[in-house]
């Protein structure tokens, strides 16, 4: 593989205050990441993906103040627990610094964009098909995201909206019934130069043979 995809793979960010909120994007850099995006999987060749790109100030304020409810509701709740030196834990509050920021600037984005898959799980779905479904947008959703990151945009996956997925349909016109929402990102110009996380190492996540 080289070293300009690996460069993009190990720096798409989830990028909060990384994002130039004044900078205006071009439409066209938004169809050009698309282009990329439908070249991802999908589950029988169907293609039952649809994405919403919102700019309208009055639209993304109403997707943002559902989004910054969630979170915040979300945010109450307890913390996960690490073991002590696990990295996961060291960054927990800035993490949380940067989510809240988040939270509170979604709407000053110049787009947010929202995936769609046609179709609807049916309550108690099994895991086969839970996979299946989810498996034929989120592909094309990330692609989405790199190939934002390769073009100098950042963006960061969230779902929290989902929460108020019904009420966020009715503001961007969405058919509930026929289509499902599989996330929210904001999209914006990065600001620096993002680098590699500190994750867990391979060595410590990889079960050869059996587990």
């Amino acid at each position: 593989m080289s070293e300009p995809v690996d460069r993009v793979l190990t720096t798409t960010r989830a990028a909060r205050r990384r994002l130039d909120l004044g900078r205006p994007v071009p439409r066209e850099l938004l169809l050009e990441c698309l282009e990329v995006a439908l070249q991802a999987p999908t589950g029988s060749n169907r293609q039952g993906w649809q994405f919403v790109l919102v700019s309208d100030p009055d639209r993304k304020r109403a997707v943002a103040e559902h989004y910054r409810r969630s979170w915040y509701a979300y945010a109450a709740r307890p913390r996960p627990a690490y073991p002590e030196g696990d990295p996961r834990g060291a960054r927990m509050d800035r993490v949380v610094r940067s989510a809240r920021y988040l939270a509170d600037h979604m709407a000053e984005a110049p787009w947010l964009v929202i995936p769609c898959l046609e179709g609807r799980l049916a309550a108690g779905a099994s895991t086969a098909e839970q996979a299946s479904f989810w498996g034929s947008i989120l592909p094309a959703f990330w692609s989405f995201m790199l190939a934002a990151r390769a073009r100098g945009l950042g963006t960061a996956w969230t779902t929290l909206h989902l929460v108020y997925e019904r009420d966020v349909a009715e503001i961007l016109g969405i058919p509930y019934d026929r289509y499902t929402q599989a996330g929210l990102s904001p999209v914006a110009y990065l600001r620096g130069e993002p680098g590699a996380a500190l994750r867990i190492p391979a060595s410590q996540v990889a079960h050869w043979e059996k587990w």
